[in-house]
């Protein structure tokens, strides 16, 4: 089998890519070669890659932005099917937005700000991708995407088309349904309400400055590098532990802000998984409250 021709035959020799490095596609800017790296256009494209691999038994993940991701140094070994810039319209109907996976949250964001549409601007620093949002719920100040959420297509690992409403997708603390079920988020829409764009746009401005005075967005990184335990905060629980700043080689713990485990320049995968661990460890020890990554991990480390 050529599986890098039969993926061309399906997207086109443009949208297909061997040994690609991975730390081109996350904002750690971390990751080894995938085999491949394919950009799917539409929802039939993606049925077909992902049927293709299941039935020659190649694995295969699905990425958005690679903002919530770490990829081992030795890369990944299959297809990476990355449903970002060709799947990314947004629209607005009345006060819905309409926006495929691939769709930048900031982006979406913007959009809902232009027509007047308020309840989305927590969501408006967030790096992510809208398809990554809904799969994990994702959610910064007091917001989160279940809030606004009013229905999403899926695909299943059967090759079904889904329309799941809000209820449905059973969201929680950093998952759903979609996670739970291995689904792949096609396109989401999202119910606002009419607001001042003047005040909408105050609020996201407000937002982003205290996203730039907090966090350590100057350096590559996944985001917050672990889950809220239940009645702490993982950035005070690290900080309380005298681990600020703590480095292995080119990865820290952010000094700017605990929560965050970034790449100085030059990291390798090996180096964030290790002061990961011993944040763990030694957090454990200091509180007695073991940590839970929040970055998925996928390749060969």
């Amino acid at each position: 089998m050529d599986l890098y021709n039969e993926l061309c035959a399906i997207t086109g020799d443009k949208n297909v890519f061997r040994d690609e490095p991975m730390s081109a596609h996350t904002t750690f800017r971390i990751g080894g070669p995938a085999d491949y790296l394919v950009t799917p256009s539409d929802t039939e494209e993606i049925q077909k890659i992902t049927d293709l691999c299941r039935a020659h038994e190649i694995p295969h993940y699905i990425i958005g932005n690679g903002s919530n991701l770490l990829v081992g140094d030795r890369g990944y070994r299959g297809v990476i099917i990355q449903v970002f810039k060709n799947m990314s319209s947004i629209r607005t109907e009345g006060t819905q937005i309409h926006a495929q996976a691939g769709a930048l949250l900031s982006k979406t964001a913007a959009s809902a700000c232009r027509a007047g549409l308020t309840g989305l601007e927590f969501a408006s620093g967030i790096p992510g991708t809208l398809g990554g949002a809904v799969r994990m719920n994702a959610g910064a100040y007091g917001g989160e995407m279940k809030q606004v959420l009013r229905c999403a297509s899926v695909l299943t690992p059967r090759g079904e088309v889904l329309t799941l409403s809000a209820d449905e997708m059973k969201m929680g603390y950093r998952t759903s349904i979609v996670s739970k079920m291995d689904y792949i988020v096609l396109e989401a829409v999202l119910a606002l309400e009419p607001g001042e764009r003047e005040t909408i746009k105050a609020r996201m401005d407000e937002l982003k400055e205290k996203r730039v005075s907090k966090q350590p967005l100057e350096f590559g990184s996944a985001g917050s590098t672990f889950k809220r335990p239940e009645g702490y905060f993982a950035g005070k629980l690290i900080e309380d532990a005298g681990l600020r700043g703590l480095r292995i080689g080119n990865a820290q713990v952010s000094e700017k802000h605990c929560g965050f485990v970034i790449n100085l320049g030059g990291a390798s995968a090996a180096e964030v998984v290790e002061l990961m661990a011993e944040v763990v460890r030694r957090v454990e020890e200091d509180s007695g409250v073991r940590l839970e990554p929040e970055v998925k991990r996928i390749g060969e480390f």
